[in-house]
């Protein structure tokens, strides 16, 4: 049987009235675009005009053909910043453009722009893969039977590992979204798990004091307990793999004051920091910026940061800035330095020799652009941004902080860097997430949402979400195009404590004593 074609769409009839016009496309204003880089300030062209509703897709494609370095086209976001007396307090201090220059920052409510100004547009490659978002809970897995204090991915983003107030560390397989060992043999809850960045050994530190290792195939512990701290154990840390790639050495911090160093292979303490006069609540493992060696950050509730050389623990500096409490560090290579040789490309590296390559070829390519950073939060309510490894001069650190990050008005609770080193985002008991520039400590904007402290961040892998974790028993995944909440994920029955983000998956544990896996 012939197929019947539906009948034509009538034609509007009009009876006697003359058909009115079509109306014409309103003229679009020609203006003067300078794309710069926001890397270094520094014209990728020269200025063009242009007609004010070219799309986002067409500046990018623009950029990509004025700027001859690459062959490949990279993805840009653009944004324009206000200026300083149109910005009310506590608004963002740019205007990301999404659709185009004329319905994003023409028609901004500020009218702080006119078709008369050059428009200075800020360009930032983006990365060239994309995270999806995750929108619903795709498993809930019970096991531990007291509230889960601390989660962690593995670097190839296979694994996870989670400790809580039952004693026992648990490793969850990611694939399946089931769990795959228990790791009993503390004494007391565990309050940090730490995955060494080639995926070979995990540890765990605890309230009882100890650091134990444990081999994550198996699920099996690596010797005894590391024993030595007199108090429990806040945070713990590896060495480096473009450092030390064959057995790197792990920090641990601890209430009793002391940041130790062990020997994986002796499993005895290499050297003992002392010289903080309260507990210290967070140690951090860097680079120490091109060529460096490695240092050791440690941040305590004496009110100061510590910085060491990690090849015999001498001190180098002693920050000195903050009015409380240290309570948290982020350095701008953290992510690289946790995922050391593994990229978004999943390749496995044949030897470790090959893996310190592929770490250090990372590490290097973060810091060519900038020095390593470190932001460290406090109870003061502030953030300070140190640059003590500047690329320019090794010796010249200055021990003042480039920049103090005000804004919180309660105690910051956490402080991470985006993957790429770009933005900074904290979390304090004000509600608010705030996102900061990475590079500069300049403000962005606040996040607002959520009811209750914000505990924890999590950035996704191309830096283009963050996810934060609540004592409202909610997460929260932001979107940093309009500084808006991009999806709400409830479903906890209590406080959220820890949260991280891999892949595609973000993973967060709490009060209720479950861990939940959410995807797209």
């Amino acid at each position: 049987m012939a197929t019947l074609l539906p009948p034509p769409k009538r034609v509007k009839v009009y009876h006697g009235v003359p058909e009115p016009e079509p109306e014409a496309p309103k003229p679009s204003p020609n203006i003067v675009v300078q794309f710069v880089s926001e890397d270094d300030g520094k014209p990728l062209a020269p200025a063009v005009n242009l007609p004010s509703n070219v799309s986002r897709e067409g500046l990018e494609a623009l950029v990509n053909k004025l700027s001859t370095q690459d062959d490949e086209p990279v993805p840009f976001s653009f944004h324009v910043s206000l200026p300083a007396d149109a910005t009310s307090p506590g608004a963002p201090t740019r205007i990301v453009i999404s659709k185009s220059i004329e319905a994003d920052v023409l028609s901004h409510p500020t009218q702080a722009f006119t078709e008369e100004d050059v428009f200075i547009v800020h360009c930032s490659p983006q990365s060239v893969f994309r995270v999806r978002p995750a929108t619903r809970c795709s498993s809930t897995l019970s096991g531990h039977t007291s509230p889960i204090l601390c989660a962690s991915f593995s670097p190839t983003g296979n694994m996870m590992a989670t400790g809580s107030g039952d004693t026992n560390a648990r490793l969850w397989d990611l694939f399946t979204e089931t769990p795959s060992h228990v790791l009993s043999g503390h004494k007391g809850w565990v309050l940090c798990v730490e995955w060494e960045a080639m995926e070979r050994k995990l540890a765990t530190g605890g309230h009882d004091g100890h650091v134990r290792l444990w081999d994550p195939k198996t699920g099996k512990p690596i010797g005894d307990a590391l024993k030595g701290h007199s108090k429990w154990v806040t945070s713990l840390s590896w060495e480096p793999i473009h450092i030390n790639a064959t057995a790197p050495r792990i920090a641990s911090s601890s209430k009793d004051g002391t940041v130790r160093v062990w020997s994986t292979l002796t499993r005895r303490v290499e050297y003992t920091l002392g010289g903080h006069t309260a507990s210290v609540n967070v140690v951090r493992w860097g680079g120490g910026g091109s060529g460096g060696k490695g240092v050791l950050y440690s941040g305590s509730s004496d009110r100061t940061v510590r910085v060491w050389e990690a090849d015999g623990g001498k001190l180098l500096y002693t920050l000195k800035d903050h009015a409380h409490w240290v309570t948290t560090l982020a350095l701008n290579a953290d992510f690289v330095l946790r995922t050391g040789p593994y990229d978004h490309t999943s390749k496995k590296p044949t030897s470790d020799a090959e893996a310190q390559k592929l770490a250090l070829a990372r590490y290097d390519a973060l810091i060519s652009t900038t020095p390593e950073l470190l932001i460290s939060g406090s109870d003061d309510h502030t953030l300070f941004l140190w640059s003590l490894f500047p690329t320019s001069s090794p010796t010249a650190g200055k021990q003042k902080p480039l920049t103090r990050l005000n804004g919180h008005q309660r105690q910051v609770s956490h402080v991470v860097f985006s993957p790429d080193g770009r933005w900074a985002a904290s979390a304090a008991w004000d509600n608010s997430v705030r996102i900061w520039n990475g590079r500069t400590g300049a403000f962005v904007a606040t996040l607002r949402g959520h009811v209750g402290a914000v505990y924890r961040l999590a950035w996704s892998a191309d830096s283009r979400m963050v996810v934060s974790a609540s004592k409202d028993g909610t997460l929260k995944i932001w979107d940093l195009k309009t500084y808006k909440l991009k999806t709400d994920l409830p479903g906890h029955t209590d406080e959220v404590y820890c949260v991280d983000f891999v892949a595609d998956k973000i993973v967060s544990g709490g009060r209720d004593r479950t861990v939940k896996i959410w995807k797209n």
